[in-house]
């Protein structure tokens, strides 16, 4: 895939690279950390890579040599590391390498876990650039260097076995710092990632020398051996990845106010209460997406979640149990269905699919696999006239600073990017308000930023 932009690309020099290993290892890391079921189906996926924008503190504002240019970078990097290391303590698996067990007993089979000790650690760059802040958030599209302000390119879960599951790049910008992290999908869902890059920025700021209990400490599987065991080696197998087509990627805002007109006419639509807010949205992008692509009335159209399972399973899951706890929610329909309906038939559909998604449903998809496992391509989860909505607004996503502030925006790499790619982020405002990461083809997105339907909805900020 490549992502068109509007503005001018800038090199992104490495400046130095080297891991980091936890401070201290837990005990418990001396066993291995074994993959469930669903960790084993997402070895084919690629990493999860989000960052965050912060702008640089101004050396006018203080007298202190942190901020002062010649040392706030110096300073930064050495406290991201430390804080760093000791964040790894936490979350220690994500400091480890994948590897392979492997029995002959009473069949060969083989299962994935997590090496914590034989593993340099988890990854830490320094890079630079020339850009400014305004580069990267003034522009109509997102420019297509933020893709360089991550590490693990491409990357799938299975590749874990040679590469850091973590990896951190820290981007030094004109005016600006850029965090971005890349986190092997095979370990951790959204969920994980977040209660990391949160936890990590709670190190950060602590005063403590060595913080012992995080407020969102994470909960680990107690299991003394493989979960599962399959009859081929998934860490062998060769994952296919098709280039993706040019594609034009923007961020488009919708305050609390048109989120609440929203969801209340989805609701009245339906004569109902229960259809979210995030449902309601989705449903204007569905067929705002579809109306842009001018598919035919009877062309089908899916329009797919990705659904936290962790309250859903049976017993329900704390919400800071690590891991990858997600399944897939998605509806289809006649182009002509999407568009013909009101809005509240659109996101009552996705309301119902989400609604199936329970404990009962999650298992018995599992054990439907376990029964005749196979390596996932990526290509069997892509659909004709698909629209993707990804991450979620839920995610206290500008919840971390490392000294600088709120940052002033979220962006994402190339990972996992197709047309019609949805990502939902909480406003920076907050209050309620969403960003919305759209990903579609130079032609259907030049169409949906002329729709005046859809653009009356995008607030300017």
């Amino acid at each position: 895939m490549v992502l068109s932009s509007s503005s001018s690309s800038s090199e992104v020099k490495i400046i130095s690279e080297c891991f980091i290993k936890p401070k201290t290892l837990p005990e418990k890391s001396n066993e291995p950390y074994h993959l469930s079921p669903l960790d084993h189906l997402m070895l084919s996926f690629q990493y999860i890579q989000k960052g965050l924008l912060f702008l640089k503190p101004s050396s006018e504002q203080s007298d202190d040599d942190a901020t002062n240019p010649k040392y706030f970078m110096e300073a930064l990097l050495q406290k991201l590391k430390d804080s760093l290391a000791t964040a790894l303590v936490h979350f220690y698996p994500l400091a480890g390498r994948l590897s392979t067990l492997k029995t002959d007993h009473p069949r060969r089979s083989y299962s994935v876990f997590v090496d914590c000790n034989n593993s340099p650690g988890a990854g830490f760059i320094h890079a630079k650039s020339e850009l400014t802040v305004a580069d990267i958030i003034g522009s109509t599209l997102v420019p297509l260097v933020v893709q360089s302000f991550f590490d693990h390119h491409k990357a799938v879960g299975l590749d874990g076995q040679n590469m850091s599951l973590l990896s951190v790049k820290v981007t030094e910008l004109v005016d600006g710092v850029f965090i971005g992290l890349s986190m092997n999908h095979s370990v951790g869902d959204g969920n994980t990632f977040w209660n990391f890059f949160n936890s990590w920025s709670e190190i950060f700021n602590s005063q403590e020398e060595v913080l012992l209990c995080l407020k969102n400490p994470q909960i680990f599987r107690e299991v003394s051996g493989p979960m599962c065991m399959l009859p081929y080696s998934p860490l062998d197998e060769s994952i296919s990845q098709s280039e993706s087509p040019v594609l034009k990627e923007r961020m488009f805002y919708f305050s609390s106010e048109t989120l609440s007109l929203l969801k209340s006419k989805a609701n009245q639509d339906c004569g109902t209460t229960m259809i979210s807010t995030l449902q309601s949205l989705t449903a204007f992008i569905w067929r705002s997406i579809t109306r842009a692509r001018k598919l035919p009335n009877d062309q089908e159209t899916t329009c797919r979640f990705a659904v936290g399972t962790r309250t859903r399973t049976d017993p329900p899951l704390p919400t800071n149990h690590f891991g990858v706890y997600t399944s897939l929610a998605s509806t289809t329909a006649k182009a002509g269905e999407v568009l013909e309906n009101v809005l509240g038939w659109a996101a009552s559909k996705l309301h119902q699919a989400v609604a199936e998604q329970n404990g009962e449903k999650i298992t018995a998809e599992l054990e439907h696999w376990l029964k005749s496992p196979f390596a996932v391509q990526p290509d069997q989860f892509s659909e004709p006239n698909l629209i993707h909505m990804g991450s979620s607004p839920r995610f206290d996503k500008y919840g971390s600073e490392f000294g600088m502030g709120k940052a002033v925006a979220v962006r994402s790499g190339y990972n996992s990017k197709h047309d019609g790619k949805v990502s939902a982020y909480p406003g920076r405002d907050g209050g309620g308000s969403i960003d919305l990461e759209v990903c579609l083809l130079p032609e259907f997105m030049e169409v949906l930023e002329s729709d005046h339907e859809f653009m009356s909805l995008v607030s300017s900020s």
